[in-house]
């Protein structure tokens, strides 16, 4: 019999192997009976699993189960731990590898069996789903998936970052996702904010490079785990996305700096400047941009009317410089960010260009460009002026010119007819000559700004003066240049018939500007200034002027101060 047994064990055990091509080792027998495709890494001895199983009897009878308890099993292969023929049935099996292991008494608890649980001669078999395995030898293992063209920096021990990452346990399920919420995860790398894989993985990289780092458990929550997301002695995988790293150390930058020539005046403390901008994150995401809303941005600069890392850049800067400045989260939004637009702890990045600076204090600026070798009359207070102009920004932007137009252009000094700046500018001209009047805001259209005219632009005036006219103080209408009549009524009164109508008063007047004795308010004509000037002397209305109520202007006035006087 004995013989017959012998064949009949090892048809047995040959018909076993052919039926099923899972290995059988040492009398036990495995059924992998769901492999994954990707196998990156076979259990072998020396190595720590953790795994779920049902435990059964030959007959299908529950012995034991993981999933029952909650929790996954940790074992050690091949180091007696585990009952031999689990620690056998285990070799060679990949994470996420669903194994049926059958084992003999002799592998398991032999013809003692285990108290009132197992009896004497059982054969044990175990469903195992393999969750994770790693070795104590293990390093942090980084993969790179993509990496920018340009990197200028890459992640030091120190420095502060801000990454997004998709977390999974080594057997896909996702612990946690920074995209989830919708916000990055922001630490400082090397100080123990992070487990220890973290830190260690993250260092080296660059903003917007992407990394796939695999973190054993001794270098991540190890025996305790975390929360109810990552259990005890868990692997873990990140997927990581940098976008963005400075140091606490960092001071503003500036790159890419195009300094116009020659600068002739650099911004100081209290200037007030104004600049296009894009702004954007490390990344290159755009976060705000003046020339979307195509109108420059407007401060006065070293005051703490902007973030402290941009009043610090925009020092020293020329009209018409660009430059890049990079100002690390302390000397931006910090910690709180700002509102949905700006992250916390985010690096800002400005392009920034320089369209014009002024200082408060400025006065306005002439510069005579071209002047005639004879003057000997130049332009004053309430003269006419007529000039051809080119008005343009400090970047040289055309805004206005006379020569658009069919008429020189023309204005009364000192009435409020042009700006204060230009006023100022047009005085003590002579006929011919050329001048370049820079006006600042103050002096000119203010923060307002006007039609064409940005809110506190510098602006800048090419004048050439055409021709003048003397005029006469404001109020007037005609002025004496000679001492006036003595007795005015009787040497205005012509024929003497104690009267003066229209026609006798107008060529008084016209007699007057002709000998050179009087003039009268330019810009009008003389048939204009005589009737005014008559209907202000009619005072009843009556056609004529008689001596009662003919009153030089200049006594008028002195009147109406000593009613104002008698009232107060």
């Amino acid at each position: 019999m004995l013989p017959l047994c012998v064949v009949f064990a090892f048809l047995a055990a040959w018909f076993s192997v052919e039926c099923n091509p899972s290995p059988v080792l040492g009398d036990v027998v495995v059924d992998r009976y769901e492999v994954p495709k990707d196998c990156a890494r076979e259990a072998k001895t020396g190595d720590y699993v953790r795994y779920h199983y049902n435990a059964t009897f030959i007959d299908g009878k529950t012995l034991d189960s993981s999933y029952e308890k909650g929790a996954a099993k940790v074992g050690l292969i091949g180091e007696g731990r585990l009952i031999a023929g689990v620690d056998k049935g285990l070799q060679g099996m990949c994470v996420n590898e669903r194994r049926k292991i059958t084992i003999p008494p002799h592998l398991a608890y032999g013809s003692s069996g285990a108290g009132d649980v197992v009896p004497p001669d059982a054969t044990l078999v175990f469903n195992v789903h393999l969750l994770d395995l790693w070795n104590k030898a293990d390093l942090v293992v980084t993969r790179t998936v993509s990496t920018p063209k340009d990197c200028k920096r890459s992640v030091m021990r120190t420095d502060f970052v801000r990454y997004h990452f998709n977390g999974t346990l080594l057997d896909g399920t996702t612990f946690d996702s920074s995209y989830n919420r919708k916000q990055t995860h922001n630490s400082l790398v090397g100080e123990g904010w992070l487990v220890k894989g973290m830190d260690e993985g993250l260092l080296g990289m660059c903003v917007g490079e992407i990394r796939h780092i695999v973190i054993p458990p001794f270098k991540a929550y190890g025996e305790k785990g975390s929360g109810t997301m990552i259990p005890p002695q868990a692997t873990l995988v990140f997927d990581v996305l940098l976008e963005d790293i400075h140091n606490p150390k960092d001071n503003v930058t500036i790159e890419n700096q195009e300094t116009p020539e020659p600068c002739t005046r650099r911004s100081v403390v209290g200037d007030y400047i104004r600049y296009h901008y894009n702004g954007t994150f490390l990344n290159g995401v755009t976060f705000d941009t003046s020339y979307q809303r195509n109108s420059t941005y407007n401060t006065y600069i070293g005051m703490g009317y902007v973030i402290p890392g941009m009043d610090q850049a925009l020092l020293g800067v020329c009209l018409g410089e660009r430059r890049r400045v990079i100002i690390p989260p302390h000397l931006a939004y910090g910690e709180q960010g700002a509102g949905d637009v700006i992250p916390p702890s985010a690096v800002l990045v400005f392009d920034v260009h320089v369209i014009d600076f002024h200082n408060p204090s400025d006065k306005v600026e002439i510069e005579v460009t071209d002047k005639p070798e004879v003057c000997n009359d130049t332009t004053a207070l309430n003269d006419l002026v007529r000039y051809h102009y080119n008005c343009t920004l400090l970047d040289g932007t055309l805004l206005f010119s006379s020569h658009d137009y069919e008429n020189l252009q023309d204005a009364v000094l000192g009435q409020d007819k042009v700006i204060d700046g230009l006023d100022e500018g047009l005085r003590g001209m002579c006929v011919g000559e050329k001048r370049r009047i820079t006006v600042p805001p103050h002096l000119g259209h203010g923060e307002r700004g006007a039609a064409g005219v940005p809110s506190s632009a510098v602006l800048v005036f090419s004048i050439e003066l055409v021709s003048f006219e003397r005029g006469v103080p404001p109020g007037y209408l005609f002025v004496w240049l000679e001492d006036t009549p003595a007795d005015l009524f009787e040497t205005m009164d012509m024929n003497k018939n104690g009267e003066v109508p229209l026609d006798e008063f107008g060529e008084f007047i016209k007699l007057q500007v002709a000998e050179g004795k009087g003039r009268i308010k330019p810009g009008m004509t003389m048939e204009q200034i005589v009737t005014d000037m008559f209907q202000n002397q009619d005072r009843n209305k009556d056609g004529v002027i008689t001596a009662n109520e003919l009153k030089l202007k200049v006594d008028e006035d002195k009147e109406r101060e000593q009613a104002r006087h008698e009232e107060l």
